[in-house]
C-alpha cells in the first residue's frame, strides 16, 4: 500500500489521543482538577452565608455582573457553566470508556481472595461518580432553577438555601452526595497526579495526604452550611 494512503487513513492526532487509554486518563486528570478548583471557589462563596442575607445575596448578584461592561449580565456565568459541563461530560465519558476497556481486558473475574487490595474509596469510585452526576442535575433543579425547591424565591438565594436545608430529606440527599464527593476526591487526586507523571514512594504518600486533606476540607466546607441551618445558626 502506498505510504500516502496509509497516512491518509490515520486519525487526526487529537482523535488518536482521545482513543488511547493514556489520553483518556489525562483527560480525566485535567478535567478532575478543573472541577476540584471550581468546588473550592463554590465552597468559599457558600460560606458567605454566615455573614447574613445581605452579604450572601450581594455575592450571588455580583456573580452575574462579572466581566461587565465587556460582558452582558450573566454571560460569564453561562460561559463558566459551559466549561464545567464540557469538563464533566469529558470526565464521565472517559471514566465509563476506561471502565469498559478494563472489563474487556479482564473478562474472568478475580478468584476469591486474589483481587488486589484497594481502599473503600477505590471501590466506590464508579458508583460515587454516578451518584454525583445525578446530584449535579438535582442541585441545578433545586437551587438554580428552583423547580425542586418547595419555597423557591427568584433573586433571594439566602432564603432559598435556608428553606432548602430545613427539609430533612433534602439534607439526606446532600449529605450522601458530599460523602461520595469526599471519597471520589480522596482517591481521584492521587490517581490524577499519577497520570500526570508525579510518581515515587515519598511523593505518593504526600499526594495521598494532600488528597485526604482536600477531601476533608471540601466535604466539611460544604456540609457546614446545612448543619448550620439545621442547628439554627443560620436562619
Amino acid at each position: 500500500m502506498a505510504p500516502g494512503l496509509t497516512a491518509a487513513r490515520r486519525p487526526p492526532a487529537l482523535l488518536a489521543f482521545w482513543r488511547s487509554s493514556i489520553g483518556k486518563k489525562l483527560v480525566m486528570a485535567v478535567t478532575g482538577l478543573v472541577l476540584v478548583a471550581f468546588l473550592f471557589v463554590h465552597m468559599a462563596g457558600n460560606l458567605k452565608i454566615f455573614f447574613g442575607p445581605g452579604d450572601f445575596d450581594h455575592y450571588a448578584g455580583w456573580l452575574r455582573t462579572i466581566g461587565e461592561p465587556v460582558l452582558h449580565n450573566s454571560w460569564y456565568l453561562w460561559a463558566q457553566r459551559a466549561v464545567l459541563l464540557i469538563a464533566l461530560v469529558l470526565h464521565i465519558t472517559a471514566a465509563v470508556q476506561l471502565s469498559k476497556r478494563d472489563r474487556r481486558a479482564r473478562p474472568v473475574k478475580y478468584a476469591h481472595g486474589q483481587r488486589p487490595r484497594a481502599s473503600f474509596a477505590t471501590h466506590t469510585m464508579r458508583w460515587g461518580g454516578a451518584t454525583l452526576a445525578v446530584y449535579v442535575v438535582w442541585h441545578i433543579l433545586d437551587l438554580t432553577v428552583g423547580v425542586a425547591n418547595q419555597d423557591f424565591r427568584e433573586g433571594q438565594p439566602y432564603h432559598n438555601v435556608v428553606a432548602d436545608f430545613q427539609v430533612w430529606w433534602v439534607n439526606l440527599i446532600y449529605f450522601v452526595a458530599l460523602l461520595m464527593l469526599g471519597l471520589h476526591i480522596n482517591h481521584g487526586f492521587w490517581s490524577a497526579a499519577q497520570t500526570l507523571g508525579i510518581t515515587g514512594a515519598a511523593r505518593g504518600r504526600t499526594l495521598k495526604t494532600v488528597g485526604t486533606v482536600l477531601a476533608v476540607v471540601l466535604t466539611g466546607g460544604f456540609l457546614i452550611v446545612p448543619i448550620a441551618v439545621m442547628a439554627g445558626w443560620v436562619a
